[in-house]
């Protein structure tokens, strides 16, 4: 029986707690906080003693948004996600390929599609890197890839392929294929000829993201985008011990096939929890109700200012949208919405009190995520439908993509009601954050910088671009622990997390300053010493997250200028 004493110290027990002095941790669970910890360390016999020295212990951060796969295999392949320019990933790619004449493939990840005119790019470009192996980059929308001409050629697109259902096709004037590729659709026609990738990469870049978070004192991640292939890898590392924290999988539902895949969802559901791991679920269920603001595919209730697209793109419609999130209510799901603009929102709402209508009353902890834009109608309908806002603080700064790209698209006015935090907490809705990591940072301590301050890495503006939405400290750090533990139905496990009382799962993580006391420009320099899960060390502190300076702008913190999955 191992147990650990937590003392000297502040100990925060987590949002609606308090502060204690003290923690007593048995086998993995919370025995007690405060006075009451001393005394029962007292009483006890063999105990560690962990001095913490002035610093911060708090629940460990979840993140409610996220794609870890994605995230972990950016390390398979060339380098493009840190080039400035086109010439610099072209030069990148031909100095992996070089590296390794024997992969059949050149596949990377993930590049900034801004670096060309509309995110134009064109497959001559990484011909003259790479013209006698087919190419594959996914930009930082991971909606998004640029394919050489062999790619071309050997998924059959020329000028004579169709647009795609779901999907668009780049061309020059000619008719003839450009090179980019974008949504599903389009983006299918490629990786339906690639080689599958193996379960053991899978699983090694599983663990990459593993560390990485561990690293950021997240032990609770929403992977938001799973597909078969996805689903063997995660039960590979679950069977082999090598997950490295807590996942819980929403499966992808396709319009264009979701009615008939609905019972492999639920097999897929049985196999993770016939598994058995404490550290894997699959109850959940991903929709797209649109695409994003920035490239005018974001469902909008008026048009855009520049009206190339009217009102953007809806990718089921309201009415196969309801019948599918009725149809996956009723197997038992949890439902998991992509909606950005406020008609996309409505939909999502919509098709969730439908499926409320439809099946009768029962915990079903429905989540909208990013919910960009809210219509003031449909503000209190998040709270009434007891659907969780899973929201991604970061965005929510006049940074470049915002200046330059979303509003013009939206108009002033419209732009200042995006990212409605605190309205939407306010109506007495579950306010969760994730981060879409890697499309954007997946660091918590970015993403409480702007949901308490509502500036850039700059400061800009003084006061905070739409001040009256900016986040209390606290309550931005209850949206990444305990909401997020709501979201997970963590209460259903034997050890709850999200909070540190009696009982609990010693999910912890320890910080350097109490976050609470630091300018929030300051935030993401607070170094994170430890990360605990079930009471276990999985960070130590030599490895330790190091106190920096402000993040490079073209580090991962910086946001995409494309589409969020």
């Amino acid at each position: 029986m191992t147990t650990t004493f937590f003392h000297g110290g502040t100990v925060w027990t987590g949002a609606g707690g308090g502060d204690e002095r003290a923690l007593l941790v048995r086998d993995g669970v919370v025995v007690a906080v405060g006075a009451a910890a001393e005394a029962a360390a007292s009483a006890a016999g063999e105990v560690e003693r962990i001095d913490l020295e002035g610093e911060f212990l708090m629940p460990s951060f979840g993140d409610g948004h996220a794609h870890p796969m994605f995230g972990g295999l950016e390390a398979d392949g060339p380098d493009v996600r840190s080039c400035r320019s086109v010439e610099e990933i072209v030069a990148e790619v031909r100095r992996y390929a070089e590296a390794h004449p024997e992969l059949e493939w050149i596949t990377g990840a993930s590049y900034d599609g801004s670096l060309a005119e509309q995110g134009l790019f064109d497959a001559r470009w990484l011909d003259d890197a790479v013209a006698d192996r087919p190419v594959l980059l996914r930009a930082w929308d991971y909606h998004t890839v640029w394919v050489n001409s062999r790619a071309l050629e050997l998924a059959g697109i020329d000028a004579a392929t169709p647009e795609p259902e779901l999907g668009g096709i780049p061309r020059r004037e000619d008719g003839t294929p450009l090179g980019t590729l974008r949504e599903w659709g389009a983006v299918d026609l490629v990786t339906a000829v690639m080689p599958p990738r193996s379960v053991e990469a899978g699983v090694r870049a599983l663990e990459r993201a593993g560390r990485y978070y561990l690293e950021r004192g997240v032990t609770w991640v929403q992977d938001a985008w799973v597909e078969p292939a996805d689903l063997d890898v995660y039960l590979a590392a679950a069977a082999s011990g090598a997950l490295p924290l807590r996942f819980n999988l929403a499966l992808y539902a396709d319009p264009r096939r979701f009615l008939r895949e609905l019972p492999e969802m639920a097999m897929a559901r049985d196999r993770v929890a016939a598994a058995g791991s404490p550290l894997l679920t699959a109850n959940t269920i991903k929709f797209f109700a649109d695409g994003v603001v920035e490239n005018e595919t974001g469902a909008l209730l008026e048009p855009y200012c520049s009206g190339l697209h009217s009102h953007g793109m809806s990718v089921w419609g309201a009415e196969r949208l309801a019948e599918a999130v009725r149809a996956a209510d009723a197997a038992g799901f949890q439902v998991h919405v992509h909606a950005i603009g406020d008609a996309a929102v409505r939909q999502a709402l919509d098709a969730i009190e439908r499926a409320i209508d439809a099946n009768g009353p029962r915990d079903r902890r429905p989540v909208i995520a990013h919910a960009q834009l809210v219509d003031d109608a449909d503000l209190a309908r998040f709270a009434e439908l007891g659907v969780i806002a899973n929201m991604q603080p970061l965005w929510a700064q006049l940074d470049a993509l915002m200046t330059v790209l979303t509003v013009p698209r939206l108009g002033r006015e419209r732009s200042d009601r995006q990212y409605r935090m605190r309205s939407l907490a306010g109506t007495g809705a579950t306010l969760a954050f994730g981060s879409d990591w890697p499309v954007s940072s997946g660091d918590p301590r970015d993403g409480l910088a702007i949901a308490a301050s509502r500036r850039t890495i700059d400061g800009e503006p003084a006061g905070g671009w739409t001040p009256h939405e900016i986040v209390p400290i606290e309550a931005a750090l209850g949206a990444y622990t305990s909401a997020v533990a709501h979201q997970a139905f963590a209460d259903h496990a034997a050890a709850p997390w999200g909070r540190i009382v009696p009982g609990a799962s010693a999910d912890l993580v320890r910080l350097a300053r109490d976050p609470r006391t630091v300018d929030p420009h300051d935030l993401p320099a607070v170094a994170v010493r430890e990360t605990y899960l079930a009471g276990a060390p999985r960070l130590t502190p030599a490895d330790a997250v190091p106190t920096a300076s402000a993040p490079d702008p073209h580090a991962e913190s910086e946001r995409s200028v494309a589409l969020h999955p």
